[in-house]
């Protein structure tokens, strides 16, 4: 089981790299679309608290340092608070209630919260000029047609694997 749950962690941090180099080669904004957040979610979902904390982590660390997406000063640092408290809240509220939508919103919401946290430490440290909640909450409205694809295509996926008896006994061993 855990052999398992590292390889599809490996998985999930290969797509949330790949999928933000896809929206940008097309010129189709990260941070309109999220694209790395979606891999980071369904990991949570999937691989529960420990191994989606530990994809929501590494994938902005090994993007940025890999393809400079997200930039290392300061935004990637930002995004692996906030990806990181994805994969943990996404993973335990399903794991907790079994239920997509509240443990989805309820990680969208806390992964911001974390975001938040994680700005203010940057702006302590590294990058004192970034404000904290204009960091995080500023370009929200931005961000909203990311919101809508997590929001419609994350539970059909989440639906399709735990519904479905093959996938899920997969997951399982």
């Amino acid at each position: 089981m855990k052999t398992k749950k590292i390889i599809l962690s490996g998985i999930f941090i290969a797509f949330g790299i790949i999928l933000p180099m896809f929206f940008h080669t097309f010129n189709m904004a990260g941070s309109i679309f999220l694209p790395m957040h979606i891999p980071v979610l369904i990991g949570g979902f999937l691989l529960g608290p420990l191994y989606g904390g530990l994809v929501g982590l590494l994938t902005p660390i090994l993007s940025g340092f890999m393809t400079g997406m997200p930039p290392l000063v300061p935004v990637m640092p930002i995004m692996a608070f906030e990806l990181c408290a994805y994969g943990v809240i996404s993973g335990f509220l399903f794991e907790k209630t079994n239920k997509i939508y509240i443990s989805l919103i309820g990680a969208m919401i806390g992964g911001r919260l974390f975001a938040v946290l994680g700005a203010f430490i940057v702006s302590l440290t590294i990058a004192p000029k970034v404000s904290p909640f204009m960091f995080v909450f500023g370009d929200l409205a931005k961000a909203i047609p990311g919101m809508l694809i997590q929001l419609i295509f994350i539970p059909i996926l989440i639906k399709f694997t735990t519904k479905n008896p093959e996938i899920k006994r997969s997951l399982a061993s």
